[in-house]
């Protein structure tokens, strides 16, 4: 015989706090120049191909150009990297600095595409991959 599964009960399914969960942010180690932009992070980033991003660099670090811009991701060739779409080849060079400036690759939530299938533009998560980090005590 077989026991009846009731509903979950709603102490079992801890809805989402916002305290919980902080943009994703990486402190950038350097910029590679070229017709696309490689950014490397001094840690392991949650970022996807398709998310969207916006890079910090205070002036002091060189290739100020791309301070403030936005760009997508089109590649992860190593968990600490990002290949943006910024075409930085007349840019400064990226150097190394001591400020308390630091630059950073922030993640932007606000690009609600969602994934594409037969179904028609689905969201499968609540929230945008890669643009927060779950730091949940649970």
């Amino acid at each position: 015989m077989s026991a009846i599964v009731g509903p979950i009960p709603p102490y079992s399914n801890v809805p989402i706090q916002a305290q919980f969960y902080v943009p994703s942010r990486f402190v950038i180690q350097n910029i590679t120049k070229g017709l696309t932009t490689l950014i490397t992070t001094t840690e392991d980033h949650n970022y996807v191909v398709g998310q969207q991003v916006r890079v910090l660099v205070p002036y002091e670090y060189g290739m100020y150009q791309i301070n403030g811009q936005q760009s997508l991701v089109i590649d992860i060739p190593a968990s600490n990297e990002v290949e943006i779409v910024i075409d930085s080849l007349l840019y400064d060079a990226y150097v190394s600095a001591t400020s308390t400036n630091v630059p950073q690759i922030l993640a932007i939530g606000d690009f609600n595409s969602g994934i594409i299938s037969s179904t028609g533009r689905v969201i499968s998560s609540t929230n945008i991959p890669g643009s927060f980090i779950n730091i949940s005590p649970e």
